[in-house]
């Protein structure tokens, strides 16, 4: 099938997510036909540089032979088995260097299948823990307004109500929010350099009034994502984790995206030295060769569940594709990449690269923002730098740098009006250069 009737297949019979279908009748979906290292290459051989990571979760590059070998190895003996009652090698391993990398509180691991299952088990999890150990009326969260944690109902109800999922609203079920320290646009009109993390207040005044509603507060680590590649101080977590311990709240840590090495460090957690109660991974578990997600839990949590069938204290949940063997092959393989190859060293010699770029275009009357963490950098544009007023959403600015950027082989799929990087840890110092090197070229002709 060449390249155009594989587009026109793809309008006959395909949706495709977070797209206005109609479109695709004059920008039709990219057929894909390989990939290698941080490079995607369609059927006539042009290629792309993947700068978002393939939403994310690519870590080590497309194609890698370390990860390409496990699953077919782990193909040659055992494909899937129900996960209720039964074990298997692949899972037990994959728990143990889970255990072994995440901060040292968290002891079990509960499998799931993706970000938004693994946000809903940490959920169902937090709240039953209150039921099972007694305590009643425990059955709210506190979660930031501009956060994003998943598309399941769940998963929404504790995030931001935004263009995303305000049709859904109805569907939500109540949850506090307290502002997102947005340290461009100050919830409570501070200055970042003189500021003392006055944004935290309101998140205790919620806690304050509510705390013996509140089963648990849910953040994104350091980097709110799908909120705008938001990067805040670590002290705001560090806060937000002291705050907790003082109301007695339980804390669930969201790094889906934030995990495996995105912020410089494995977790992002680290950066303000916490320990979480819950802590919910995917998305680079498996650098993207397969879907997988986890929850992690400390034997806090833990006990409250464990107990005689009798006293029904048991966590009713689970995924068909839970501990996917194929799945838990690829994430062992991954985790032992991080040291066989040392990729977390890569994220300092990505960051200074970025935000030496990052410096360069932070002149253009378009750039309202820059920011960074890690291998993440955003761009956020607006129509006014003096006022930081944005661009009318029918302008549609994002796209049209999505669009000049494809021209230019790279793939800078926006969040609204930020431009970001979610970059592989693979990518070498020549891919860089060229890769900032065309993105400034696009971001100085809008």
């Amino acid at each position: 099938m060449d390249k155009n009737e594989l587009a026109d297949s793809d309008r006959r019979y395909i949706w495709h997510p977070y797209t206005q279908m109609k479109d695709c009748e004059n920008a039709p979906p990219i057929p894909i036909a390989r990939a290698k290292g941080v490079k995607l290459y369609d059927p006539d051989g042009n290629f792309y540089y993947d700068t978002i990571s393939s939403w994310w979760c690519n870590v080590h590059g497309h194609g890698h032979p370390a990860m390409i070998k496990a699953i077919k190895e782990q193909l040659d003996s055992l494909e899937h088995v129900l996960f209720a009652g039964f074990t298997h090698a692949p899972a037990v391993e994959l728990a143990e260097r889970l255990i072994g990398i995440t901060p040292p509180d968290l002891t079990k691991v509960f499998f799931s299948d993706n970000g938004s299952t693994a946000v809903e088990t940490a959920l169902k999890m937090a709240f039953q823990y209150w039921k099972n150990t007694g305590i009643k009326g425990r059955e709210k969260f506190l979660s930031l307004d501009m956060a994003y944690h998943g598309d399941t109902a769940g998963a929404m109800s504790v995030s931001g109500v935004n263009l995303f999922n305000s049709m859904f609203k109805p569907l939500f079920f109540p949850a506090y929010k307290a502002p997102t320290p947005y340290c461009y646009r100050c919830p409570v009109s501070k200055d970042r350099d003189t500021c003392s993390i006055d944004c935290l207040t309101r998140a205790e005044d919620i806690l304050k009034r509510h705390s013996k509603e509140i089963a648990a507060i849910i953040i994104e680590p350091l980097l709110l994502g799908a909120g705008g590649m938001i990067v805040y101080p670590a002290a705001y977590l560090k806060g937000i984790r002291e705050l907790s311990r003082k109301y007695d709240v339980l804390l669930i840590a969201d790094e889906v995206a934030t995990g495996f090495g995105r912020t410089g460090s494995m977790f992002a957690c680290e950066h303000a030295g916490i320990q979480p109660d819950l802590m919910c991974v995917s998305k680079g578990i498996t650098s993207g060769y397969l879907p997988l997600g986890a929850t992690l839990a400390t034997d806090r949590i833990y006990d409250a569940f464990y107990a005689d069938h009798a006293e029904l204290k048991t966590f009713y949940h689970g995924h068909t594709y839970t501990a996917n063997p194929l799945a838990c092959s690829a994430a062992v393989a991954s985790i032992d990449l991080f040291k066989k190859e040392d990729t977390l060293s890569n994220a300092a010699r990505i960051n200074t690269r970025m935000r030496s770029f990052l410096r360069d275009i932070s002149d253009l009357p378009i750039v309202g923002d820059t920011r960074d963490i890690g291998v993440v950098g955003a761009i956020e544009l607006v129509r006014d730098k003096r006022t930081k007023e944005p661009f009318s959403m029918e302008q549609r600015t994002g796209f049209e740098v999505y669009r000049r950027a494809l021209e230019n082989n790279l793939i800078l799929r926006p969040l609204g009006d930020v431009i970001y990087f979610f970059l592989p840890l693979c990518v070498t110092d020549p891919e860089l250069e060229d890769i900032f090197g065309r993105a400034e070229k696009v971001l100085r002709s809008i």
